[in-house]
């Protein structure tokens, strides 16, 4: 396998369908498939804190200034190094920050970046909140749900490199692929295609 593909990076625009691709990935061509917002997630519900986006965003960027950028990088692919023999590679979802994109890099790994129109993706997370036990995290207005890809896809004037920068994420992606459509088989064409996977 080339070496790109062990590392596959998935960043993107909310409900552009990182997830689906990282499931496909996983059954489709043998990778373990791990989501670090569900490392933030399990770390909110530790923390006694709500599962919400600016939650979420708070604790990435404390683990960035304290451990370093690529910090959930680094929590994923030591997952994936104690059960390495039995995937193809590992796929990881969602960066939001450059050092993350950075970081597959460093490991000589590829990031995909996916992308759809704002009413498919937004009309998609509400489609889907509930099977995702997201119901209440992601009910949200159509306004609400655009000014928060706006704070996460650009970081806030004066802030630091902790924090969430999107738009800096897809400055640095290998691959981009326009998730738009529902026709799944397709999307599994395009992934193998885009990624020269067999």
């Amino acid at each position: 396998m080339d070496k790109k593909l062990k590392f596959i990076g998935l960043a993107g625009t909310n409900g552009s369908g990182k997830d689906t691709v990282g499931n496909m990935l996983a059954e489709n061509h043998g990778y373990l498939f791990i989501s670090v917002t569900e490392l933030l997630r399990n770390e909110a519900k530790r923390r006694n804190q709500p599962v919400e986006r600016e939650v979420l965003r708070t604790i990435s960027a404390e683990w960035r200034r304290e451990l370093g950028l690529g910090v959930l990088i680094d929590k994923a692919i030591a997952e994936y190094e104690k059960q390495s023999d039995q995937y193809a590679g590992v796929v990881i979802a969602s960066l939001r920050n450059p050092g993350e994109a950075d970081r597959i890099h460093e490991f000589g790994g590829t990031v995909v970046w996916i992308d759809a129109d704002p009413e498919v993706r937004y009309h998609r997370v509400q489609a889907n909140a509930a099977s995702r036990n997201r119901a209440e995290e992601d009910n949200k207005t159509f306004e609400q749900f655009m000014a928060e890809e706006e704070a996460e896809m650009h970081a806030p004037a004066g802030s630091d490199s902790a924090v969430l920068d999107g738009a800096s994420v897809k400055q640095r992606s290998d691959v981009f692929i326009d998730n738009g459509g529902s026709d799944l088989a397709s999307l599994a064409t395009e992934i193998t295609q885009k990624l020269n996977l067999k």
